[in-house]
């Protein structure tokens, strides 16, 4: 938080975005406490849920048969990821009226750095108005921003007045926003490493603020340098743009950090049938199958299979996920990422030959 030039970073997140995506499309459901997820007979979780069924306690990643038990009136629906992926890529599509500096996390939520913008607007907490204007115009749905100078303090902001929120955390106010926020806000803060930070007296980012370098090191070794930047403000994380490369993929932050093994299958059989439709519709064609999981500690591990033919359907790509699961440390070590991703593209033969401003404004 010094002087001279500060980045502006927004993170949009769409509200319970498949659960309002199914109260949109059907109107009987508006109102209810409405459930996207798997069946409770196959072990299904919850992928999301309305902020009907949120009152009863029911909440991302949680077993459907708890939930169903939470909130019995509930309406249980299953994920139709071509619809969502549809909308997803009409809120980018306006993403990208504003910036090409779009890092999409997942089908609902993204961090754009709107520094330097296309409409040359010096206010990116104009820009995220318009932005939230223009989805609901557009998809009929809510979204709710956060605006800071920096991508954690903004993607805090963005879930501060969910739904339909705007939380906008300048520089001189990010120390008062940070103090009061509660430690299981923090990146890398997951269940275990939460009851760690309670047990020494650490409950939110004023108490993180006092504890010294040498104790979070000490309790949570490299973590612990991150968390005591993160007290004070710094990420210096940059937005990372997609750009058309040698690979498709798909992955999703927990809400929670998880070492259930079924969970994580469950997520690895939904990203794989995301990349397919996104393979299909590009006509791509990969043989190489990359497992990405980023655990509580913010480690990144990749495993990967190259096969001597392309994968041909989600069936083969959760096939050969799974194969590359059992390398990892998953199920022993908490989760807060799962991503799949093919690569090694290969056309088929019908195909060859086919053609920063100063603060303020904020």
């Amino acid at each position: 938080m010094t002087g001279g030039p500060v980045n502006k970073i927004i993170h949009v997140d769409m509200d319970a975005f498949y659960a309002s995506v199914e109260q949109r499309d059907n109107p009987e459901l508006r109102g209810k406490p409405v459930i996207v997820g798997g069946r409770p007979e196959e072990r299904g979780v919850v992928a999301t849920c309305s902020y009907e069924a949120r009152k009863y306690g029911v909440h991302s990643a949680m077993a459907a048969s708890r939930a169903l038990q939470l909130c019995p009136q509930a309406v249980l629906v299953h994920p139709r990821f071509d619809a969502y992926m549809a909308v997803s890529e009409q809120i980018h599509e306006i993403f990208h009226q504003f910036t090409d500096l779009v890092e999409g996390l997942s089908l609902d939520e993204a961090y754009l750095d709107v520094t330097e913008n296309k409409l040359s607007e010096p206010s990116a907490t104009k820009i995220a108005l318009e932005i939230k204007r223009r989805i609901v115009e557009t998809t009929c749905l809510t979204a709710s921003a956060g605006v800071s100078y920096n991508k954690f303090i903004a993607k805090a902001a963005s879930g501060f007045k969910k739904p339909d929120g705007l939380t906008v955390v300048t520089p001189d106010k990010a120390a008062g926003f940070l103090a009061k926020l509660p430690i299981s806000a923090f990146w890398g803060v997951g269940k275990v490493t939460g009851q760690r930070m309670i047990s020494l007296g650490i409950t939110n980012g004023a108490d993180l603020l006092r504890a010294s370098l040498q104790t979070l090191t000490s309790e949570f070794g490299k973590s612990g340098a991150w968390f005591w930047q993160l007290a004070r403000g710094i990420d210096d994380t940059p937005v990372y743009p997609f750009h058309e490369r040698q690979s498709v993929g798909r992955e999703i932050t927990l809400p929670r950090d998880t070492s259930d093994l079924a969970l994580i299958r469950e997520l690895l059989a939904e990203l794989s049938r995301e990349v397919d439709k996104i393979l299909r519709e590009s006509g791509k064609h990969g043989r190489t199958v990359t497992l990405k999981l980023k655990f509580f500690d913010f480690r990144l591990v990749t495993r990967r299979i190259t096969l001597k033919l392309p994968v041909p359907d989600a069936t083969s790509i959760l096939r050969e996920a799974l194969r590359l699961l059992p390398k990892t440390d998953a199920g022993h070590i908490p989760v807060r990422l799962v991503g799949i991703q093919v690569s090694g593209f290969q056309s088929l033969p019908e195909e060859e030959g086919a053609p920063n401003l100063p603060f303020p404004p904020f």
